[in-house]
């Protein structure tokens, strides 16, 4: 019973729509303040902290203070695993979005965006099969990355080799895409990835929300690294 009641205590924390929607706000990886989540859930700073003090205190955030700000982001990986679990799990949305604003803002987010610190959408997935079809990684057999993967990483990206071994975390995971309904690449090698298409200037956020957009700069590193056709693929 001691596992059950640890369940059933974990599936509370994301049972109020509330705390449901600031894990979701943080899956682009990133520290929010109690405020900026507060408009993005449309409820009173009050309110948003009491929700956010039982999310640290059930494991799935964690927080820091600067100055007289307070910042919170998920906790870690797993975490994002679990919310991503759940998403994928649900299917496509029954309720298709209305108006020209959430039809954009749903259309950027389908196009690309991050799952907590890899890249998913339309974008992630290209990604994935485009080093399987270069046999950079291989999804016959777990998504693991091969020796031209691993040369490919440290040599043409300039990922550092031991960057890539110096978490637990795996090198390669399959993540489900839950807009795509397949698998786009996570672990160790999906983050540095993300990182360097941020640092290139390859991708970049749209406001607040995971949504990326290819840059012109990424469009010519896409043929250029992965034989990606952007615009074939529907990329920008």
């Amino acid at each position: 019973m001691t596992m059950a009641r640890d369940v059933a205590r974990l599936a509370g924390l994301l049972a109020d729509p509330t705390r449901a929607a600031f894990c979701l706000a943080m899956l682009d990886g990133r520290a929010w303040t109690v405020t900026e989540l507060a408009a993005q859930a449309g409820v009173a700073a009050p309110t948003a902290s009491e929700h956010l003090n039982r999310l640290v205190a059930g494991g799935l955030l964690v927080e820091r203070k600067q100055g007289r700000h307070r910042y919170v982001q998920l906790a870690n990986s797993q975490a994002a695993d679990l919310l991503e679990a759940f998403i994928g799990h649900l299917g496509p949305s029954r309720e298709p979005p209305r108006g020209l604003r959430a039809v954009s803002a749903s259309a950027a987010l389908a196009r690309g965006r991050t799952c907590y610190d890899h890249l998913a959408g339309r974008l992630g997935v290209a990604i994935a099969d485009g080093m399987t079809a270069e046999g950079l990684l291989n999804q016959a057999e777990g998504f693991a990355i091969t020796e031209a993967g691993i040369d490919w990483l440290t040599g043409t990206l300039g990922i550092a080799a031991a960057d890539l071994r110096v978490t637990r975390r795996p090198l390669a995971r399959a993540c489900l895409d839950w807009t795509e309904r397949r698998s786009h690449l996570a672990g160790t090698s999906g983050a540095h990835l993300l990182r360097r298409f941020l640092e290139n200037g390859w991708i970049k956020r749209i406001g607040t929300d995971r949504a990326v957009r290819l840059t012109p700069a990424g469009t010519t590193a896409l043929r250029d690294l992965l034989a990606i056709d952007a615009t074939a693929h529907d990329l920008v």
